[in-house]
């Protein structure tokens, strides 16, 4: 078959050209590797739009779109502030963390006594990563992070009300003050 008939069968049948040679054999290189996938990542995508994530590879989407699905909470239009909500209207603040990285949680970039109100009132959901791989999910109430709100608040105001670059919730305190509730325990089961 001739590249020119190729290509017009290929728009007939509204696919790329490359899929009709290439149907009977395994990708090889790093572009047929990501074709073969992209058709998949468009579907994680479509799941994305259900939950209200626009974009999966943006300001991590993609995990975000696994702890809904997991903890069965629903996006925040906008996700200003406080980023999920369940069914009886409780805010939650979601964090994820790849520990492959660091064993911290990154709060807010200007961190104030606005968003410190809202933190306190809210509950929080802690996700554990190796990487791409969800190992933990925890839940804290605001009252287990009061000693950051507070220090925190102190350091605002000794900054003479500079807002605060992004404090962070150490791993440990999620660990150990936290609710685990994935992988569930087997007394939860």
């Amino acid at each position: 078959m001739s590249l020119d008939n190729l290509g017009r069968l290929a728009a007939a049948l509204e696919v790329e050209a490359a899929r009709l040679i290439s149907a009977n054999r395994i990708p090889v290189t790093d572009a047929e590797i990501l074709e073969a996938l992209f058709p998949y990542i468009r579907q994680y995508q479509s799941l994305a739009n259900r939950y209200g994530i626009a974009d999966i590879f943006q300001d991590n989407g993609g995990k975000l779109l696994q702890i809904l699905v997991l903890t069965g909470l629903k996006a925040i239009p906008g996700r200003e502030g406080n980023d999920a909500v369940d069914e009886e209207g409780q805010e939650y603040e979601l964090k994820s963390v790849n520990i492959e990285l660091t064993r911290s949680f990154s709060t807010h970039h200007h961190l104030n006594p606005g968003i410190l109100a809202k933190y306190r009132r809210v509950k929080w959901i802690f996700a554990v990563y190796r990487n791409i791989e969800l190992q933990e999910i925890y839940v804290l109430e605001p009252a287990k992070l009061e000693s950051f709100f507070s220090k925190w608040e102190k350091q605002w105001l000794d900054r003479g009300g500079k807002d605060i670059n992004n404090p962070k919730i150490p791993l440990q305190h999620v660990r150990q003050a936290g609710h685990r509730i994935y992988p569930t325990a087997p007394e939860q089961v």
